[in-house]
């Protein structure tokens, strides 16, 4: 069987444009909920928006059924990653009903030392790039900057606002899960055919909680006038459509390190939309932003370190074999796309 023609990653161009527009899409998604909060209730919310998105994702998986190209065992190794995935997608969903988009976002921040501390546990070559001064100083900016960015709240936590917060905290742990599981089970699939059918398993999981704990079974919809219900729909386009995809590409152009990193700026965009579209809303306060932007920060030194340590294992590899015609960004892109787990984190 002759083998597959190599195919060029995106341009740096391309890559960069892909990777904004990741984040465009995936800063609009907290600001969709917060929207929708009032006119239909988080289960209903989170049913419709994922199982319009499996639609979606639908006719790719059908075409590789077509070509007989889905991988032996995808829809068996997608089972763990649906689980974490749903839950996650149930805290993420629900949060925006407790707790400001700002707050919230911030709070998710927390996702990256879960990932952190699980990939230590369950992969042993992650744990020597860890184990470095810089990745524990960013550990520690992550986590003292979200622990401060909720602890300055003007009037303290309510039991509303705690429990969003709780969500949210919540939700970055179990899409930490979500991506280890990926990892592990899913290592060497297609990402696109891999998400489309995680994607299947948690429309199916969402729509059932939807229509066990909606107080309505879902039927709310039905309430929503035509512009609210396509907005509803489009925010299931921009966030799990076009968000996923635009990143999985941008990875190939730019690397995981670079495209994870601009994502982190996610809770930054949000932060600054949400007045504009919400100004009888409580916003961060200029603590909360320095705080939330430590957070941040260590979010980025932690990536910037992986990124180093990643390239100087790429080099040194070259080194071995330099009579290959290779070039370094080359191969750390390849390390990166073959090494890192699948984010979801369009949280989404």
């Amino acid at each position: 069987m002759p083998s597959a023609p190599f195919q060029a990653p995106p341009s740096a161009g391309v890559g960069i444009a892909l990777i904004l527009t990741s984040l465009a899409c995936w800063t609009t998604i907290p600001l969709f909920l917060r929207h929708f909060r009032e006119q239909i209730d988080g289960w209903s919310a989170n049913g419709w928006r994922y199982g319009f998105s499996a639609l979606l994702w639908l006719p790719l998986l059908l075409f590789a059924m077509r070509k007989g190209t889905i991988p032996r065992g995808l829809w068996r190794a997608a089972l763990w990653p649906s689980l974490f995935n749903t839950a996650a997608q149930v805290c993420f969903g629900l949060a925006p009903y407790y707790v400001e988009p700002g707050l919230m976002t911030f709070s998710l921040r927390l996702q990256i030392v879960f990932v952190t501390f699980g990939a230590a546990m369950m992969f042993p070559a992650e744990r020597k790039v860890i184990r470095k001064a810089g990745f524990i100083a960013g550990i520690a900016m992550v986590v003292v900057g979200t622990m401060l960015t909720v602890y300055l709240k003007p009037g303290g936590l309510g039991s509303g606002t705690a429990l969003g917060v709780a969500l949210s905290i919540a939700s970055g742990l179990l899409y930490a899960g979500y991506a280890l599981s990926v990892r592990a089970t899913m290592h060497g699939m297609p990402p696109l055919l891999a998400f489309s059918a995680v994607s299947q398993y948690t429309a199916m999981l969402m729509l059932l909680l939807m229509v066990i704990f909606s107080p309505t079974h879902g039927a709310q919809i039905t309430h929503l006038v035509p512009g609210q219900l396509a907005l509803l729909l489009l925010s299931a386009v921009i966030g799990i459509g076009i968000g996923h995809t635009a990143y999985f590409k941008s990875i190939q152009a730019l690397g995981l390190a670079v495209s994870a990193g601009v994502v982190q700026l996610q809770p930054i965009t949000v932060s600054i939309v949400a007045p504009f579209l919400f100004p009888n809303d409580e916003h961060l306060t200029s603590s909360q932003w320095a705080t939330g932007l430590l957070a941040v920060g260590g979010a980025a030194t932690m990536l910037i370190t992986q990124h180093l340590a990643s390239r100087k294992k790429a080099v040194a590899a070259i080194d071995e074999f330099d009579d290959l015609p290779v070039d370094p960004d080359v191969a750390l892109v390849a390390q990166s796309n073959e090494t890192a787990p699948t984010k979801n984190p369009a949280r989404r």
